[in-house]
């Protein structure tokens, strides 16, 4: 019974432990990206905007510039302005795009 107490115990503290170094991590991280966006205005100290978890990371989290798209031939994901289209589906690569479009369709492609 004890060891079960133990253990119980052993899981909430390294919860606890993993939740500090998390914070910690995303607290540099931030004060990385407020060092250089600093002298072009942005938020510091306690004015900094919080998001809906209450936690210190900013509001405005920047996004992916392009989204990814997976390649129907391969599977690797591309952005979505490098990708080729071909028949509606889209491709990594030209190579890619040719064999699809020269694969033969119907049922008697099987």
């Amino acid at each position: 019974m004890r060891n079960f107490f133990f253990l119980i115990l052993l899981f909430f503290l390294s919860q606890w432990l993993l939740k500090k170094l998390r914070r910690a991590n995303e607290r540099a991280q931030q004060g990385e990206a407020q060092a250089g966006g600093a002298s072009a205005g942005g938020a510091s100290g306690p004015r900094r905007a919080r998001n809906g978890d209450g936690n210190g990371a900013a509001a405005s989290t920047p996004q992916l510039a392009d989204p990814l798209i997976r390649c129907a031939q391969c599977g690797v994901h591309t952005p979505r302005s490098e990708s080729i289209v071909v028949a509606g589906e889209r491709f990594c690569c030209a190579d890619h795009a040719r064999h699809y479009a020269s694969r033969p369709t119907g049922r008697d492609a099987r």
